[in-house]
């Protein structure tokens, strides 16, 4: 109980941080906001796109014993838009390549662990996060987990007003799509109380509301395709 207010002094002055009180605490987990970066290098100069990102939590339970605790996440808003060079943008997406719930993990990912904790002690460990921290570029494999992509997927449109011409970029080689001399720097997460960033439909002007659909709608269910498979909700989420 100690250590749970400690985090409450540790998360004040960040919007809906701390926790209610510790009375609560098993019902329920903080919420928070964050701020991705990601930075490109290029023959014109360093450029980048950031976007506000909130986090909601909350403790559910399959059974009636706390040991069934379960921490449900979801994410809000928008995927980080960067200009590039000869007029192209990169998009970094609320997803991974493999988690598609990637917003609303990497941070809890790469909140520090303390030996001996339990796992519900460890819901609130996001507000440990100090500073601007650097999003490598892959997980550990963690038991029957394999080593996987700590990158949000990263997409480019050949026509931004057909969703269809999307194309995934890859982020150790941004040279193959944007030219010679464009290198990403890094990518960055960083906790904030600043609002929720929106206005990416300014850019893709076909998102559309919940409940989202592919990026080509109707295609044939053994259509595996980047269309096929990304959604709206992968450019933007719990803004509708």
């Amino acid at each position: 109980m100690m250590r749970r207010s400690l985090l409450q002094v540790l998360g004040t002055g960040l919007l809906s941080l701390t926790l209610p009180a510790c009375s609560s605490a098993k019902d329920t987990a903080p919420d928070y906001r964050y701020r991705l970066t990601v930075e490109v290098e290029t023959h014109e100069g360093l450029r980048s796109g950031a976007s506000v990102i909130e986090v909601r939590q909350n403790i559910g339970r399959s059974g009636s014993s706390p040991l069934h605790s379960q921490i449900y996440r979801h994410a809000k808003g928008e995927a980080v838009a960067v200009d590039l060079p000869g007029g192209k943008t990169l998009f970094a997406l609320l997803r991974s390549d493999s988690d598609v719930e990637w917003a609303a993990q990497v941070m809890h990912l790469l909140a520090p662990q303390i030996q001996g904790e339990t796992s519900q002690d460890s819901f609130d460990n996001v507000l440990l996060i100090k500073g601007k921290v650097e999003v490598p570029r892959t997980f550990p494999r963690v038991a029957w987990i394999p080593t996987r992509s700590a990158y949000p997927m990263m997409v480019v449109f050949g026509d931004p007003t057909d969703p269809t011409s999307v194309t995934k970029v890859d982020p150790d080689d941004l040279a193959a799509t944007f030219g010679e001399g464009v290198k990403l720097k890094r990518v960055t997460v960083e906790l904030t109380d600043d609002p929720v960033s929106t206005g990416i439909e300014k850019r893709l002007a076909w998102l559309s509301s919940y409940p989202e659909p592919s990026l080509r709608p109707g295609h044939d269910l053994n259509d595996f395709s980047l269309p096929a498979t990304l959604r709206h909700g992968d450019f933007r989420r719990g803004q509708n």
